[in-house]
């Protein structure tokens, strides 16, 4: 069997969900701008690869983030497949008017639980902005969104260091108290290792058992992936990432991007868990962003395919090494 022709592609049989981010996490911090057309053909073709979830943008001021610029526009024009959901990250109550004035159904409301890269990224404190969005979650849900709460730098801060993870369950708590039925814990700076996050995940399912736990993870020190696995194991299904592992955030030094999409969808595929997604198509999707970019991405997977492809047959017929 090739690699790239593992199982998968089912997204209705799928056994986790991703969700990619690349149109908003990804190209936050990219200096080049798309298009609005060029945003829409990745939207269709991560839709046609099999994603269940395509967050493509947030709400925030566009001199902060240029690339989100056009957000409310595209949402407007695009027209998703069945069966995918587009979602939105909303820091704000102008970012909460302008997701409901262009009819988006998902909303993502997210807030730092460190109170250093709260007042760089949101001008205010932890305290205030979690209050703030715990606020903004009550008047989503009542105007009939699909709410996911959301706090980042959850497993340490580059500024502040650990995060008391009592600080993480509160906010969690007071979140699911507003109304939201999923909370997105973020490893924002990239700091968290597996047994971190295996004890995050578990202490999470005891403190609130009927809330869908989602897993926002950097790759700043190489241990994306493994995190990944470790919330997997901890009973974590659902997950945010990338195509080619592009990402970071703009306020946080040395941020690097999420888990790569493909990397995670094979890692899972090799395991025998069904993710409904088109490898190939990534891939595909990895070569056009990385020609456009001018750059390799950081993702293994592509150049994984890209070597197999140059020699006689499958990867096994590459020498050892």
């Amino acid at each position: 069997m090739s690699i790239s022709n593992l199982p998968g592609h089912d997204r209705m049989h799928a056994d986790i969900c991703f969700e990619d981010q690349t149109l908003r996490d990804g190209l936050q911090s990219v200096s080049r701008l798309f298009t609005l057309a060029e945003k829409r053909k990745l939207v269709d073709r991560l839709a046609g690869a099999g994603l269940e979830r395509i967050q493509v943008g947030s709400f925030v001021h566009p001199g902060r983030v240029p690339q989100m610029a056009d957000t409310d526009e595209l949402i407007r024009t695009l027209h998703p497949p069945h069966g995918v959901v587009i979602s939105g990250l909303v820091l704000n109550a102008r970012g909460l008017e302008r997701a409901m004035a262009c009819g988006l159904g998902d909303v993502a409301l997210s807030a730092s639980v460190s109170d250093t890269h709260s007042r760089r990224n949101a001008n205010q404190s932890a305290a205030a902005a979690i209050g703030a969005m715990v606020g903004l979650i009550g008047e989503a849900v009542r105007s009939g969104l699909a709410v996911r709460g959301g706090l980042q730098c959850v497993f340490g801060c580059v500024y502040e260091g650990a995060i008391d993870a009592d600080r993480v369950l509160d906010a969690a708590e007071k979140m699911a108290a507003a109304g939201a039925r999923a909370i997105n814990l973020a490893d924002t700076t990239g700091m968290a290792h597996p047994r971190q996050v295996a004890a995050m995940c578990h202490r999470f399912h005891q403190a609130l058992p009927g809330i869908e736990l989602i897993l926002h993870l950097h790759d700043t020190r190489g241990l994306g992936l493994a995190n990944m696995l470790a919330g997997y194991e901890a009973g974590v299904r659902s997950f945010d990432v990338c195509t080619g592992g592009l990402g970071g955030c703009p306020f946080v030094r040395g941020a690097a991007g999420n888990v790569p999409t493909e990397d995670a969808v094979h890692a899972f595929e090799a395991m025998g868990v069904s993710t409904g997604v088109d490898l190939d198509a990534l891939v595909a999707v990895v070569a056009d962003l990385e020609g456009t970019l001018g750059r390799r991405l950081p993702g293994r997977m592509a150049g994984v395919l890209r070597a197999a492809r140059t020699n006689t047959g499958d990867c096994g017929d590459a020498p050892d090494g």
